[in-house]
């Protein structure tokens, strides 16, 4: 395994976010779009190379939002804690498509992204964390459909680039799970886990001599059919193969990177969100870019974003 050193990463924005989260590249628009759960927003920048082109723009919502996706012919779809939702354009009007199928007392929509059919997935979060009520969901024309059952917080959904395999985690349960996936109609079986990592320690907290590696967060897949699961409290990624090797081990200027995207004109730039949220002051003071976005030169290509067929 090799390690690739968090100074390799370039900060490219300087608002930090509470939770930033479900990153996206949009090589139409050459932008980089993500959310920021509790401050309950959407936020978009124009980058070149490393850098930030301009200033960030952020929409703000009424409720948070879980993840994001474009929209074919523009626009794009948000699943946020009353449902999922289609806005043609930034900024403007939601449109319902789906009613949140849970107790938005106690779930809201989590990580999620389209897959190469143009269907959007979404999984919920369970907040008590007492329970495995987290569900994975589907939309396409037939409505919004269950497809996966049994975790505590919905995470790191991904397909291999052929599409016939699906990675889905359960943070909690520091588990990276895959699936044989039917391309066509979206069904998957023969679940089985790709990587157990060994849980939290016991009254385990930033600075502690006790080693934690952290728990699989939001997640994305490589040209190579490696994915790329950052962990969340472990300071960094894993590239882990299909086998559920760690190939790489990528170290993150913040303690809790939240998710990867592939980005740029030859998708070779990795971006990372990453949460300051609820986190300590010396924590903070040592990793003073937690819950910005960071970037860095990759040399294996990602796969591009898939965007909503608008069933």
């Amino acid at each position: 395994m090799s390690t690739t050193p968090a100074s390799a990463w370039t900060r490219i924005t300087t608002e930090p976010d509470g939770l930033g989260e479900s990153p996206f590249w949009h090589p139409i628009e050459q932008r980089l779009y993500w959310v920021d759960i509790p401050g309950r927003r959407v936020a978009r920048v124009v980058v070149d190379g490393l850098q930030a082109s301009g200033p960030v723009e952020y929409w703000q919502l009424q409720e948070e939002p879980g993840c994001i996706a474009p929209a074919q012919g523009g626009g794009m779809v948000l699943a946020l804690r009353s449902g999922i939702y289609r806005a043609p354009q930034w900024g403007g009007l939601l449109h319902k498509m789906a009613d949140a199928p849970y107790d938005t007392t106690k779930q809201r929509f989590n990580d999620g992204k389209c897959d190469a059919q143009g269907r959007f997935w979404a999984g919920s979060l369970y907040e008590p964390k007492d329970q495995q009520l987290g569900v994975l969901y589907m939309l396409n024309a037939q409505g919004l459909q269950a497809m996966q059952a049994g975790v505590t917080t919905a995470n790191g959904l991904a397909w291999s680039p052929d599409g016939r395999t699906a990675y889905w985690a359960d943070t909690a349960a520091h588990q990276i799970r895959a699936f044989d996936a039917d391309p066509t109609t979206g069904q998957l079986s023969n679940g089985r886990v790709l990587r157990q990592a060994e849980p939290k320690p016991a009254g385990w907290a930033w600075g502690s001599e006790v080693p934690y590696g952290g728990r699989p967060d939001g997640a994305a897949v490589d040209a190579e059919g490696c994915y790329w699961s950052a962990q969340y409290e472990g300071g960094r990624l894993l590239r882990i193969a299909p086998s559920g090797e760690v190939l790489t081990d990528v170290r993150v200027p913040a303690l809790c990177p939240t998710m990867p995207c592939f980005g740029g004109p030859d998708l070779k730039t990795l971006f990372v969100t990453t949460a300051r949220h609820g986190r300590s002051e010396a924590e903070l003071a040592q990793n003073p870019g937690s819950g910005c976005v960071f970037a860095m030169r990759t040399e294996v290509a990602g796969l591009p974003v898939n965007a909503w067929a608008g069933y």
